[in-house]
């Protein structure tokens, strides 16, 4: 009887709900115990202050274990009153009102858990701004700094363990050998530091170090780097720096940083903190240098630009990198914009060299003289027009044409360094046919810079010796007419083979030819107002070359004409002869040590027989008219002799202006 009232209990589902009945209150107790658990806990942490981490955290696992069981009881009650709901839709809802208020309980049981976390940020923000002086959070912050200070000790013992560091002797000496004792052991970050500046670093920079990976039984992994003979190449490619970098880093990636640490892997950390150094070490020692010279380069520039995309590839897929693009790749692509500055500021170095060195080496150019301009291709359908145009014209000219000669620069010198800068512009024009539009125009740009700066340099720092020397007047005058006269067709004939500045009109140098003939007859014409000034000041003393047949009238027009030796120029002999005298003697060193050579030094008369006479020749030189008569001490002091009174005389009248007192003084030389 008893098993067919289970039967007929069971097929009528109220067993089950007797079962559920049961398991509920249990659960409803369990939810009580809980609470009362929890609460006792948080009034412990909270109220008391007492350590109680372990506790909770055990509690926290037990919400969450009886939540999951609330929720599987929830789905299975749900499904039993959508089949049974006609039958007992009372009971079932007494059971659900049950369920949802112990629903309720957990829900408040999450929420608390939720209040505990938020807490324990709470305390971490207290103690940044330092505004609370609460027990809890002492303790938690003196826990945290045991525990973090125990981690790092002991993630140090085993870093000691797994890596040794030896460094050379001399931190300046780049070159690794596995000979040496290790001399420090870093930790991880500090590692990263010394990895750049003792091996990526030197691999970058030096040509002649090579790297070595060895395995030993008992050393383990050995990666060194080794000085070879130095190379004549005085940089890396970068084929050459990306390899042996790979090289260091796969080592490393392989035997020690593939290791996650949380949702990283140390090589990644390790990418971080690294690469922004390297990336500019490698743009400034390698990839600036492999900028091409000149735009036929650039075209095999692509092969650099394919390297460094697979170098890149390679770090990501070791993760020390972790975006697409950096500006290491972003650099090797923008290659044209990098060749045109490179390109501008070599030009604008050796055009400066050449505007500051020496005027007076000047080369010959004749009426027949051309610059030489390279045979451009015919610029295409506009010109071919203009021919046939010409054809046609040519049939109506007039018999009668200019000479060859019309519109030649006249025969004349220039300063070779002048027409090297004339050949430097048109090479640097040559350059900018063919490249990018952006280069093309940085190009031409920098050949109206060098002009430019011709004409504000080469016044500014020639200024001294332009009034000083006539003859360098007149070679800068014929520097700014030769320049002039060539920059009329220079942008003619490079005009159709250029991107046309669209701010600026048409390429052309037309508007600076005015400028240069201003510079140099400037310049010219200042020269000559210095030498009619002084013409005038000579003629001055001539006595309108009056009366030529008295002796003294006839020597002062002399002087006049000649002036033999200014007041300048006897200045200038007696500093030339004074270094001579200072420097002549330091030729006699027979012996190794210095000290020992002073005796010969002061023997340079014996050997040198006019040495006296050129001693007194510089103190005449400095010397006034009282100085010169008292050394000549009526022909017995040291002037006497070494030369004759006809040759003191002749000094006097070179070195002196026509006055009584050189009258009186050329007396006294007898």
């Amino acid at each position: 009887m008893a098993s067919f009232v289970t039967e007929v209990l069971a097929s009528s589902g109220k067993l089950e709900k007797e079962d559920l009945s049961g398991k509920i209150s249990k659960m409803s107790r369990k939810v009580e115990e809980t609470k009362e658990e929890l609460y006792e806990m948080i009034n412990k942490r909270y109220a008391d202050f007492l350590p109680s981490l372990q506790g909770s955290e055990e509690l926290m696992i037990q919400v969450d274990e009886v939540s999951k069981e609330m929720d599987a009881l929830k789905n299975c009650i749900e499904n039993e009153v959508q089949q049974n709901i006609q039958v007992a839709v009372t009971e079932y809802a007494k059971l659900k009102q049950q369920l949802e208020k112990n629903t309720v309980i957990i829900e408040v049981l999450g929420h608390l858990k939720e209040v505990q976390n938020m807490t324990k940020y709470y305390v971490d923000s207290l103690k940044v701004w330092k505004l609370s002086q609460v027990p809890l959070l002492g303790a938690l912050s003196s826990e945290l700094t045991v525990q973090r200070e125990n981690l790092i000790h002991h993630l140090g013992d085993e870093w000691k363990r797994l890596v040794i560091w030896r460094l050379p002797p001399s931190n300046d000496h780049v070159c690794f050998t596995h000979k040496q004792e290790p001399s420090d052991v870093f930790c991880f970050y500090r590692a990263g530091q010394v990895l750049v500046k003792f091996m990526l670093k030197p691999v970058v920079m030096y040509p002649f170090i090579s790297v070595t990976v060895a395995e030993q039984q008992e050393e383990g992994i050995i990666l060194a780097l080794q000085g070879l003979e130095k190379s004549h190449d005085e940089r890396s490619t970068p084929s050459q720096v990306y390899s042996k970098l790979l090289m260091v880093l796969k080592t490393l990636h392989k035997h020690l940083l593939d290791v996650s640490i949380g949702d990283k892997k140390l090589s990644a950390i390790l990418g971080e903190l690294i690469w922004e150094e390297m990336s500019r070490c490698i743009i400034h020692e390698c990839l600036v240098h492999s900028i091409p010279n000149n735009s036929s380069q650039l075209e095999n520039y692509s092969t650099v630009i394919k390297q460094t995309e697979e170098f890149e590839k390679s770090l990501k897929e070791m993760e020390f990198l972790q975006r697409d693009s950096t500006d290491l790749l972003k650099y090797a692509r923008d290659v044209n914009c990098h060749f045109a500055s490179k390109k501008c500021k070599d030009v604008i170095v050796a055009a400066r060299k050449l505007m500051t060195s020496k005027m007076h080496n000047t080369v010959k150019i004749t009426p027949d003289y051309k610059v030489h301009l390279p045979n451009l291709p015919m610029p295409g359908q506009e010109v071919r027009a203009k021919q046939e145009v010409t054809k046609e014209v040519l049939t109506l000219e007039n018999a009668k044409q200019l000479s060859a000669w019309s519109l030649c620069l006249p025969a004349c010198r220039i300063s070779e360094s002048v027409q090297q800068l004339m050949d430097l512009a048109i090479n640097t024009l040559c350059e900018a046919i063919g490249s990018s539009t952006y280069c093309a125009l940085q190009l031409f740009f920098t050949v109206r810079n060098i002009f430019q700066l011709f004409y504000d340099v080469v016044p500014t720092y020639h200024k001294e010796n332009l009034l000083k020397f006539p003859h360098l007047a007149a070679i800068q005058h014929n520097n700014c007419m030769y320049l002039a006269h060539h920059l009329l067709t220079l942008g003619h004939h490079f005009k159709a083979h250029l991107p046309q500045p669209h701010s600026e009109g048409i390429a052309t140098f037309v508007d600076m030819v005015p400028g240069f003939r201003r510079l140099g007859a400037r310049c010219f014409l200042a020269q000559m107002n210095v030498q009619r000034a002084e013409l005038l000041e000579r003629l001055s003393t001539a006595h309108n070359f009056c009366n030529l047949d008295d002796e003294d009238n006839y020597i002062a027009a002399s002087k006049a004409v000649r002036q033999d030796i200014s007041s300048e120029g006897g200045e200038h002999l007696h500093t030339l002869c004074q270094t001579i005298i200072e420097e002549g003697p330091l030729v006699f060193t027979p012996l190794a040590e210095e000290n020992k050579n002073k005796k010969y030094q002061e023997e340079v008369p014996l050997y040198v027989k006019k040495w006296g006479t050129f001693k007194e020749l510089v103190i005449v030189l400095r010397a006034n008219l009282q100085e010169i008569v008292d050394r000549w001490t009526d022909g017995k002091g040291p002037l006497a002799v070494e030369f004759s009174s006809t040759e003191i005389k002749n000094l006097i009248r070179a070195l002196f202006q026509n006055t009584e007192r050189r009258a009186v003084a050329l007396t006294k030389i007898k």
